[in-house]
């Protein structure tokens, strides 16, 4: 009798196990290629929020290098005697410090900047010291000392790193010398003694580190720069987001201003130093040495098609409800105008009045801008009657041009559904969809683009973030479920052609907005959960969609899905097929892949196996410990044209084959 239950439950166990494999094979149809996958499908967004450029991208260390601040001494403290003075060398930027004997031989006169949270420095590497300066009364050639302090140490001295400068001309020059500090230090101090009798004037005063992003003298900080690189991004959009629109018109991001000579440009308000008054940062400005064509350089050099936006004459509607605010439609020339110069500068050769701008900064040759954006997240009939006039400007002047218009601020509802048909209407290219939305939105809408048009305008996916619902922080559970969004981007690529996640950086002193996909400090950076989502899209985006189904179905974490999600691509120039899974449940499912309709001499081998889990779905990558979840690469093997893969509770799994002839 007890070997009869014995093999009865064991038949049970068998039967239960058949079940579930049937209930969650997933089959991909090999025979057919779907849709193609765009090079720009996967990609990045920058937007100048949470200290993301200047303290951030950008590696100059000095705050308030030029003394433009509203507040010329903001970042500065002054000892002896120093005065701010307004007639200096570059127009934009007429203001210097001057800096006088203090009226006696054992005073001293000189300045400290503070930095961005402190100057991050490492022992042994150089930092280029540069400043233009001047004798106002000419004479003898005066010096100035240079150091940098810890001023908390025990040390016998503060400086760790000390050179001297001399000046030695009445006119303008520009000066440099390299500091080499002995330690490292997160949050040192850059002092500059007056170190004669006077007095000196200085102006825009910089310190760079010298191994920047490809050696850029100008450049952007190398560990961030690395991190964008590695994802591989097919398209970079910048420089924001609401920046481009601004508080007031005023503000907002002029393109034309963050060009040229770099100490000439003038300073911009960053809307985000005062938007959250519980997270205010009063010195948060816009230096402009990372502008346009630092982004164009970097959207080359990381392989990433550039997509800039600009203001379309609405300042932020968020901010401001008197029409007033924005430009009238018939005075939007001027606005039109910037756009077309935008693409000259871009496109234009070297005899174009824009072009040759470009070539002047060190790029002779186009960055073969394709795209561009007009306006941000605006809404209401206000912004279709501009973007009309745009559109009509660039197709007669550039039809080559692809245009990206918007659905507005959020991913559903009255503004969405008012905007999609005007977009439609006006023929753009793209519309730049957004969503930050909750847990149980990313769970819904893994089928949401399978009913969109297919012959209206594509979308670009271009700011999404899942905000946990009471934890509007960084976790894990959040990355999955965008992971398992995401499959349905990837199944309707020929809808979806470009996608974006947001915000990009944060300083983890200094942040206004989170989750954000790559946390630093001054010496450290991040690579959150989220980060390494992207990448793994990005590095195994494909070049066509095949179709995976279970039991006929597309994979979307539907009813009777058991919380799955799932996409496949196949990838020409390596012959691979590429299935991810993702599990948003707490239990271990049993997930058979059938590759159905492949030829008999067909093989799949090399196989691997990327998973991204974490038994806490609370915990995140952190800059103590930036390597606390990381995805973890396994080979597996296909029998029979089969795998039968069992995926742990809440896994992002990726699965690639390479198919060879017997």
């Amino acid at each position: 009798m007890r070997i009869r239950r014995t093999l009865f439950t064991a038949w049970v166990l068998s039967a239960a196990l058949s079940l579930a494999a049937q209930t969650n094979e997933l089959v991909i149809q090999t025979k057919k290629l779907g849709a193609e996958i765009q090079p720009t499908m996967y990609g990045l967004f920058f937007e100048d929020i949470n200290y993301a450029a200047d303290g951030g991208l950008y590696a100059e260390l000095v705050k308030n290098r030029s003394f433009e601040f509203p507040q010329h001494l903001m970042g500065w403290k002054t000892f002896g005697k120093v005065s701010v003075q307004d007639d200096g060398p570059f127009e934009r930027n007429p203001h210097y410090v001057r800096l006088s004997y203090p009226g006696h031989p054992q005073k001293h006169t000189g300045l400290d900047n503070e930095g961005f949270f402190g100057i991050g420095v490492k022992s042994g590497e150089e930092y280029r010291f540069s400043v233009w300066a001047r004798l106002p009364e000419g004479g003898t050639a005066g010096k100035i000392r240079i150091e940098l302090v810890k001023t908390n140490s025990n040390a016998e001295r503060q400086a760790f790193a000390t050179q001297e400068l001399t000046i030695d001309s009445k006119e303008w020059k520009k000066y440099q010398v390299m500091l080499k500090p002995d330690m490292t230090e997160a949050k040192s101090t850059l002092r500059i003694f007056l170190a004669s009798q006077g007095p000196i004037d200085l102006e825009h005063i910089s310190l760079f580190p010298v191994d920047t992003w490809k050696g850029h003298e100008n450049g952007l900080r190398k560990d961030l720069a690395q991190a964008l690189a590695d994802i591989h991004p097919g398209v970079f959009r910048f420089p924001g987001g609401c920046i481009v629109e601004g508080t007031d018109l005023n503000t907002r991001y002029n393109w034309k201003n963050s060009i040229g000579p770099v100490e000439n440009r003038p300073l911009n308000e960053n809307r985000w130093q005062y938007t959250f008054p519980h997270r205010f940062f009063p010195d948060y400005y816009q230096s402009y040495g990372l502008g346009f064509y630092e982004y164009f350089l970097l959207s080359e050099e990381i392989g990433a098609a550039p997509l800039p936006i600009v203001s379309c004459g609405l300042a932020c509607q968020f901010q401001n409800t008197d029409p007033k605010a924005h430009v009238p439609v018939e005075e939007l020339g001027s606005y039109i105008q910037d756009a077309l110069d935008l693409i000259e500068f871009a496109n234009g050769d070297t005899t174009s009045v824009w072009g040759r701008k470009r070539a002047a900064m060190g790029h002779p040759a186009s960055f073969h801008l394709k795209f561009i954006g007009i306006g941000n997240e605006q809404w209401g009939p206000e912004y279709p009657a501009r973007l009309e006039l745009f559109v009509k400007a660039i197709r007669k002047a550039h039809p080559e041009i692809k245009i990206v218009g918007s659905s507005g601020p959020d991913s559903e509802g009255k503004q969405f559904e008012y905007l999609w048909p005007e977009m439609k209407r006006l023929k753009v290219d793209l519309v730049d969809e957004h969503f930050y939305r909750p847990e149980s939105w990313f769970l819904s809408q893994g089928a949401r683009y399978d009913n969109y048009d297919r012959k209206g305008p594509k979308v670009f996916a271009g700011e999404y973030a899942c905000h946990g619902k009471g934890k509007k922080w960084n976790h894990f559970y959040a990355s999955l479920l965008e992971a398992a969004f995401m499959t349905g981007m990837e199944r309707n690529a020929d809808v979806v052609q470009m996608a974006t996640y947001a915000p990009l950086f944060a300083h983890v002193d200094g942040w206004q907005w989170r989750p954000d996909m790559i946390w630093f400090d001054n010496l450290n950076a991040v690579r959150t959960v989220s980060y390494y989502v992207q990448q793994l899209y990005a590095q195994n985006k494909g070049t066509n969609v095949i179709s995976l189904t279970m039991n006929g179905k597309p994979v979307t974490g539907a009813e009777g899905q058991d919380g799955l999600f799932a996409s496949a691509v196949w990838d020409g120039p390596t012959h691979s097929y590429i299935v991810k899974v993702i599990n948003t449940t707490d239990k271990t499912l049993r997930v058979p892949l059938t590759f159905a309709g492949l030829k008999r001499q067909d093989e799949l081998t090399n196989g691997i196996c990327i998973k991204l889990h974490s038994s806490d779905l609370d915990s995140d990558n952190t800059i103590e410990h930036p390597f606390a979840i990381v995805p973890e690469t396994t080979s597996v093997s296909v029998y029979d044209r089969a795998l039968d893969a069992e995926l742990e509770p809440y896994t992002f799994t990726v699965y690639k084959f390479t198919k060879s002839a017997k």
